[in-house]
């Protein structure tokens, strides 16, 4: 199996326990405020890390020594990213699970998505150009989004807006790990940093905004370890992981598939629905965000 398979199918997996996690996230509402539940979720994910770490810098280290030079760079670099990706996730996150209260995990998932077609958007920010085709998808992603949101009268839900919001922030994300796992990094270790960032984050909004208790935290115990060792623990490490050996213009793209796992998995588990005007601006979001990965429409650097 070839170094580009791998990391495929790592983001593969990443984005179906991504889809799964959102019917997750939704269902623990019902038990803890959003800061709670990403709280617990994010500590756990940390818990499930650290062996995780351990392990494989033993392992890297047996076959790859270190000089003590060598391997202080290294820590060095990876908690400087795992701090960072620490503080942009928490923002991400956090949107996210407060929008989730509001709106259907489905929909969630199809906004979340639109990060596909934000990021090259966010690149003309960093000295680079977009191309037709580009805006061509932001138009198209635009008028899905319309569809699936925006209500008669022109109004759109808060639930809707928060996870748009938290969809800019993903794509913050994504460029951040595109910086630092490209590195001389550890991306485990990275992960692990970075969930005790969003912990300590979602910790000091918990205590601000809510009441927690232990016993609403039990109530909600299956899903947020579904949460915690799946979505935070074993997915975002393997997108640090697979980001590293995969194209950057199919990454995304990969990724992206958790918008129609999540809608699958709101109708099985959740039964949710959709009207024909949500189905619709879901299929235009998908076509915006499929489009947006075809060779044309990546972003490229200024030419002189």
């Amino acid at each position: 199996m070839t170094e580009q398979i791998k990391g495929n199918l790592m983001l593969l997996t990443a984005s179906l326990i991504w889809g799964s996690a959102f019917v997750a996230q939704s269902a623990g509402m019902e038990f803890v405020g959003p800061f709670t539940y990403n709280m617990s979720r994010s500590f756990i994910g940390l818990l499930v890390l650290i062996p995780v770490t351990i392990f494989f810098r033993k392992r890297r280290t047996r076959y790859n020594p270190l000089s003590k030079e060598q391997e202080m760079t290294l820590n060095k670099n990876s908690m400087i990213g795992g701090i960072f990706c620490g503080l942009v996730l928490s923002i991400a996150s956090n949107l996210q699970q407060v929008g989730l209260s509001r709106t259907t995990a489905g929909k969630a998932g199809f906004i979340t998505a639109l990060y596909i077609v934000i990021v090259p958007v966010i690149g003309l920010f960093l000295g680079k150009k977009v191309t037709k085709l580009i805006w061509f998808c932001v138009f198209t992603a635009i008028t899905g989004f319309y569809f699936l949101c925006i209500k008669e009268g022109f109004s759109i839900g808060k639930g809707d807006i928060l996870c748009l919001l938290g969809a800019f922030t993903f794509s913050a994300h994504i460029l951040v790990i595109d910086h630092f796992s490209t590195g001389y990094t550890d991306g485990v270790m990275i992960s692990c940093v970075q969930f005790a960032v969003v912990g300590l984050m979602s910790m000091l909004l918990t205590i601000i905004f809510e009441t927690p208790s232990f016993a609403a935290i039990w109530e909600a115990r299956l899903t947020i370890l579904y949460s915690g060792i799946l979505s935070s623990g074993v997915a975002y490490t393997l997108q640090i992981l697979g980001q590293r050996i995969t194209n950057p213009a199919i990454a995304p793209l990969i990724m992206s598939m958790e918008s129609v796992f999540a809608v699958f998995f709101g109708w099985l588990i959740l039964h949710e629905t959709m009207t024909l005007r949500e189905m619709l601006g879901c299929i235009i979001v998908f076509i915006a965000v499929v489009l947006a990965q075809l060779p044309a429409g990546k972003i490229t650097e200024h030419e002189g």
